[in-house]
């Protein structure tokens, strides 16, 4: 909570094909890439309705018909993996875009450097999003880095680097648009740090007691949500009737797909062996 406009705002400008390399409990990222939320809620529930038929960790939120690849819990791996994916894309000849959605402690990470590296060598159509929340976990950013702006990265892969409010849905929109449209044409990479910030711990056993409580208000003043409503009514753009229908229909969604995932079977143990090696046929 906190950091929506960072990963459902550029997921919601992909296409179909293009493909969202994110990191672990990338929530935001399969909404904005439209994966239907029984699905999502299947794999919470482990069960056998989910894409990894309920093999996986809770929140590793993966979905191959819509192109999501499936997160690993370790840091900035899947930084590597949409990488891969827009080098696939260039050598293909195709003109679809990758990006790949990180935190700022995974910018000290060995791999992002490489793949970040190799990215600006073969002008790769990928984006890379950074969700500077400030907290690498209980580390604060000035123990991770001297670097003000985590953006100023990209400058030694040799392509732009941009820092916004990743709390400003609109410029959020803005950026992101600019900067997945150049990535289409063939114009290369982009790092955007959107700085935003999370409001309760890394995990539900982290009390976050680290942060001090005035710290902690400040940001969720911030909140990208009701900011956003108050654009869009400001401007004529929506009105209150319609902001509580649309709530009303996903608080029906959402036990919608509680449901779905609450009435569907668990795997059995002897599933754990299936789907390890590919069985294909004589012309596979």
């Amino acid at each position: 909570m906190g950091q929506e406009a960072t990963t459902v705002v550029p997921s919601f400008l992909l296409t179909k094909e293009d493909i969202v390399a994110p990191s672990h409990r990338e929530l935001g990222a399969n909404i904005g890439k439209k994966v239907p939320p029984k699905v999502i809620m299947a794999q919470i529930y482990a069960r056998k309705t989910s894409p990894d038929k309920g093999k996986s960790h809770p929140c590793h939120y993966g979905y191959a018909p819509l192109n999501v690849i499936t997160p690993a819990s370790t840091v900035a791996a899947q930084i590597v993996l949409g990488t891969g994916a827009a080098y696939g894309f260039k050598l293909l000849g195709k003109k679809n875009v990758a990006v790949s959605f990180f935190g700022d402690g995974a910018t000290s990470r060995g791999c992002f450097h490489e793949a970040l590296n190799f990215a600006g060598v073969h002008k790769l159509p990928i984006v890379y999003i950074c969700q500077n929340n400030f907290w690498a976990e209980s580390v604060p950013l000035r123990l991770q880095t001297a670097l003000t702006d985590l953006s100023d990265r990209a400058k030694a892969y040799g392509f732009p680097g941009i820092s916004i409010d990743g709390n400003d849905v609109m410029l959020v929109l803005k950026t992101c648009k600019e900067a997945i449209d150049k990535a289409r044409e063939g114009g290369g990479p982009t790092f955007i740090e959107c700085k935003t910030y999370r409001w309760y711990g890394h995990s539900e056993i982290d009390p976050a007691d680290y942060r001090s409580p005035e710290e902690v208000e400040y940001w969720k003043k911030r909140d990208p949500i009701p900011a956003y409503e108050k654009y869009l009514l400001d401007n004529e753009l929506i009105t209150q009737e319609e902001i509580d229908e649309i709530q009303s229909r996903i608080r029906k969604e959402i036990d919608e797909a509680v449901e779905y995932a609450e009435n569907s079977p668990f795997p059995q143990p002897e599933e754990a062996l299936e789907d390890l090696y590919y069985e294909g046929g004589e012309n596979a």
